[in-house]
């Protein structure tokens, strides 16, 4: 079998190209810091901001927004993610060097048009979107199919769901549709929930327990199932609006409860001394609040939309913030709980979630005010990380390995 892992093999690559982790995570993280005051100075000081009027007239702000937070900032770090542990799952290589800096640069040349201020085709980002999603999930089935590893085949075929659902948002903006580009919005974070339900259920019991030294509580399979299914028809609903409320409702409701049990068994109250532990733990919580929430204001649909913010920004974004700051340490043979002090960073994405999510339905008179303080906390807890980790990224592993 290959050893992927070999000390004796000299790798002359540049760091930042050796694995899937440094680049996407670098880029992913670099972009949520700076698109959350941009994207706020756009909106309420556009005098002062670096969207003009030319750039605004070919990408709607509001579509802008949810697709670059969704697809430059979350599915950089889900691909740099999966992109680096499938090798860990299959022991099979996966794409480094130039393979590694195209795919990346599709995603880098995607997100810079979209910022051009000039009128350009939007067929141009789009393609490059979608090439950097379909390489993503053929380096993952290369890794995948091989080995016959059938419990992480679906990670490849969410990521063609993803391209699918992104192509149809650039088909939204052409048409001017933002009733159709705010349900697939809403689809795509049930689909980040998916993730999020399939990789948090794996890693948080199993990191926690390594650490508290108790053993991992085993999966239950009814549990484990239905939850996915349920998440599944979630993203159904959101992309299609088949059901009726009342389905919906009891869908969030049933979602969010099953998520509770499934967290209740984790631990998490053991974590507290660990910023690295507590951290996924807080992330996680989020989705079944958010999820409970939404089931009593189904019916408020500014409650309802304001809610999804909760667990984007407290979940999503929360989540991806400990795991990147945990697996950069860990692929770059650092001790996970002797690295850069994270405490404040991911207290201030949480204090981000409640300023954007829970503030302006308490009192939504305060409500700009909320946003920009939300905007302070977020770009603390994304800068803090670029600030920190940069130079990890950038630099070979500590014990000389590839990777």
């Amino acid at each position: 079998m290959l050893n992927i892992d070999d000390p004796a093999i000299t790798d002359n690559t540049p760091a930042i190209w050796r694995l899937g982790f440094r680049p996407f995570f670098l880029g992913g993280a670099s972009v949520a810091a700076l698109y959350i005051p941009l994207w706020l100075m756009g909106w309420f000081t556009p005098q002062y901001s670096l969207f003009n009027s030319e750039f605004w007239a070919n990408v709607v702000p509001l579509w802008w927004h949810p697709h670059e937070m969704l697809f430059g900032f979350a599915m950089a770090i889900v691909c740099g993610f999966l992109l680096t542990a499938v090798q860990a799952w299959t022991n099979q290589p996966t794409i480094t060097g130039r393979s590694l800096m195209v795919t990346f640069g599709c995603w880098l040349i995607a997100r810079l048009m979209l910022l051009l201020p000039m009128d350009i085709p939007l067929v141009l980002p789009a393609i490059f979107d979608s090439l950097f999603l379909g390489l993503s999930a053929l380096a993952l089935w290369r890794c995948i199919y091989p080995v016959k590893q059938w419990r992480n085949i679906g990670f490849p075929l969410l990521l063609v769901v993803a391209l699918v659902v992104n192509l149809t948002s650039y088909y939204a903006l052409y048409q001017r549709d933002f009733s159709l580009s705010t349900q697939l919005w809403q689809g795509m974070i049930w689909w980040v929930a998916m993730i999020i339900t399939i990789v948090g259920g794996r890693v948080i019991p199993f990191f926690t327990a390594m650490r508290i030294k108790q053993p991992k509580p085993d999966p239950i399979s009814i549990l484990e199932n239905t939850l996915l299914f349920v998440m599944g028809l979630l993203f159904v609903q959101a992309v299609s609006h088949w059901f009726p409320k009342g389905v919906e409702q009891v869908l969030l409701a049933v979602a969010g409860g099953l998520h509770l049990i499934r967290f209740a068994r984790w631990q998490g109250h053991k974590t507290l001394k660990e910023p690295m532990l507590w951290s996924l733990h807080l992330a996680y919580i989020s989705l079944p609040i958010t999820l409970l929430l939404m089931a009593i204001n189904i019916d408020n649909e500014y409650a309802y939309r304001t809610l999804l913010h909760l667990f984007a920004i407290g979940g999503i974004a929360a989540l991806c913030l400990s795991m990147i700051s945990r697996v950069s340490l860990g692929h770059t043979s650092r001790n996970i709980y002797q690295g850069p002090n994270m405490t404040i960073a991911f207290l201030s994405i949480a204090l981000a979630a409640v300023f954007r999510a829970i503030m302006p339905l308490l009192l939504p008179e305060y409500t700009q005010t909320w946003l920009w303080s939300a905007g302070a906390f977020w770009f603390i807890g994304f800068g803090m990380f670029v600030w920190f980790y940069a130079p990890i990224l950038v630099r070979p592993r500590l014990d000389g390995r590839p990777g």
